[in-house]
Order: structure tokens, then sequence, then C-alpha cells
């Protein structure tokens, strides 16, 4: 099943940015009881107020693909972009600069075969993940790409990315359903993008039993963003119930310093504080790992909390490269 535009509702007017403006019936109601899912979701004129930090790939994925789709960052692991497209376009995308040029960021059978073909002759990659966009989006091409990458021996552990359960619960059907049941070779993961408590309705917790059912591992990341969950009350709350659905918080981000989602950067500083006082109030098994995406790609970095004293501002990531925090 490919999801078609008439499944969503779009904006007459033009956007504050580059970003296209798209909303479904679904989420447009939950906004409407929801300050914090309307922020994620509905523009405004703050995405105007870009800075000079910023950048529109922060993480430099274009400068690392290997094939139409497939981007590698890291050893032994791979980042398979399969659609461009999403239930709904979230104002702090990381890829907005690529996101809802839908044609071109669609793949097709072909290009799945191709990244076959790359894998088979890099043997020492062990691991796909899936993402866009969202893959949940382009259902059709990701069974497909699950039945090729699923018979690659070499292949150990799967991945898919997705926000769909909790921006669009009723796309999760039958045919991405069986599609993850019959992966039985691999240790199979999905991640499931959750920012606020707000976001778990009866919809999405009923989405996320079926995939449960399926045998998938299920993990979370998060992003924090100013005025959505810059507070220890909302990510308690969040958290614990992520882990009561039997979902393990996996990251939480600094929101990547894109431009025209600069507004939704939180001073450093206060998120330390936040993950610091968080570490007292949830168990070990709700409490993700904090993390800044290094600039240029080289990686995940841990934050400090402040249980320990020193530099706050400054990080050194994987190659040894010294690194100033950007923002507020």
């Amino acid at each position: 099943m490919e999801i078609g535009t008439s499944d969503f509702e779009k904006k007459e007017e033009e956007p504050p940015s580059n970003l296209v403006f798209k909303i479904n019936p679904y989420l447009r109601k939950l906004a409407g009881v929801s300050a914090a899912v309307k922020r994620q979701f509905f523009p405004s004129a703050e995405e105007n107020e870009v800075c000079d930090f910023s950048s529109e790939d922060p993480l430099d994925e274009d400068k690392n693909i290997l094939v139409k789709g497939l981007v590698q960052k890291y050893p032994r692991r791979v980042l398979l972009e399969l659609t461009m497209s999403c239930a709904a376009y979230c104002r702090f995308c990381t890829r907005r600069r690529m996101v809802s040029d839908i044609k071109k960021g669609q793949l097709e059978k072909k290009d799945i075969e191709n990244v076959v073909d790359y894998l088979k002759k890099h043997e020492d990659i062990n691991e796909v993940i899936i993402s866009g966009g969202d893959p949940l989006m382009a259902q059709d091409i990701l069974v497909y790409a699950l039945e090729k990458l699923s018979k690659l021996k070499q292949l150990t552990i799967l991945r898919v990315h997705t926000r769909v359960p909790v921006s669009n619960p009723r796309l999760v059907g039958k045919k991405v359903l069986d599609a993850f049941a019959r992966i039985k070779k691999q240790a199979f993961y999905l991640s499931i993008h959750c920012e606020h408590p707000d976001e778990i309705t009866k919809e999405v917790t009923l989405a996320i039993s079926k995939i449960r059912k399926t045998g998938a591992v299920l993990l979370s990341q998060t992003v924090f963003l100013k005025g959505v969950n810059d507070s220890v009350e909302t990510l308690k709350n969040l958290f614990t119930r992520l882990v009561e659905l039997g979902i393990r918080p996996y990251y939480i981000y600094r929101c990547d310093p894109v431009k025209g989602a600069e507004h939704f950067l939180v001073p450093f500083e206060r998120e330390i504080q936040i993950m610091t006082d968080l570490k007292k109030e949830v168990s070990g098994l709700a409490y993700p790992m904090y993390v800044i995406d290094a600039p240029g790609g080289s990686g995940k970095v841990p934050v400090g909390l402040n249980f320990w004293k020193g530099e706050k501002r400054a990080f050194w990531d994987y190659e040894g490269k010294r690194i100033e925090v950007v923002g507020p």
C-alpha cells in the first residue's frame, strides 16, 4: 500500500519556510486539544528566523551517500532512506531540506536491488536501519526491502525508524505487521519517534500492541524541543508511559541546528539540568541516553550531567575533534 495525498489535509497558503505543511485528520484533531502537538506540526513565523550557526545538513548526510537511498556514516551499519514522505511533517525535522520531495525521495524496486548488490560486496556491514521520511508511508517498497534484506546472511540486525504509530496509527495495518512477523533470522527493532505524552492516545496504544505481537523489539527516540517537552515532569510522564507499553526509551537528542528549526533549541544548560533531575525520578529502564549528534556526522556523543563537574559547552567527537555546542 502506497499512501496517497488523498489521505491528508494540506494547507492552502504557503508555509513560512521551505518545508511543506502537511497534516492528517487524526493529528489535526489531536492538535486541537494539545498545544504541544500543535507546536510540532503547524508552521510558525519563527521558521524564518534563521541563525548563523545553523545548517541545512548539519550531520553531513549528503556527503555519505553510497548508492541512491543508502547512507553510511559509521562502521558496519548503513541507513536506508526509503522515502521522503511522512504522515505529517515535523517542523524540527533534520532532513527538512529533503522531506516532502516525494518523487525524488521515493525508492523503487530497482533501487533496493542496487542496495542489496552493494551490501553483498561489503560483507562487513551487518546492520541496516530503514528510515526516511517515514518508511511506513511507502509500505509496498518497505515490505519488498525487508524481504530482500532478510535473506542476506551477513545481516544480523534490521531496524525500522518510524513516527507513523503516533502520527497516524491507522496506517499500522496487516501488510506491515505481517512483514515484521516474517523476520526470523535477524534481530528486528522498531524505533518509534515520540515527543510528548499527549501523543500516546488509545489509537496509538492499540497500534503499539499490534506491533509488539509481531515479535519486534520496540525502542523510542525523542528530541528536546522548546515549548514542547523541556520539563522534567513532561519527560517523566512520557518515558514512564512508553516503558509501560513495552517500549524502551533509547535516545533523547539535543535538537539539531537545522535552518528553520532554531526556535526549538532548548538552552543547553537547561537540558543538562532536566536530564540530571530526571535521573533521580525514573528507573534505568525508563531513562534514555542523552546525546548530541556531532556536526559532520561523526557520531552521537553522550552528554555529561551535573553529577560531574567540568566544561559542558564543548566536547570531543569520535575523531578526537573538539566541538563547541552551538545555540542557546
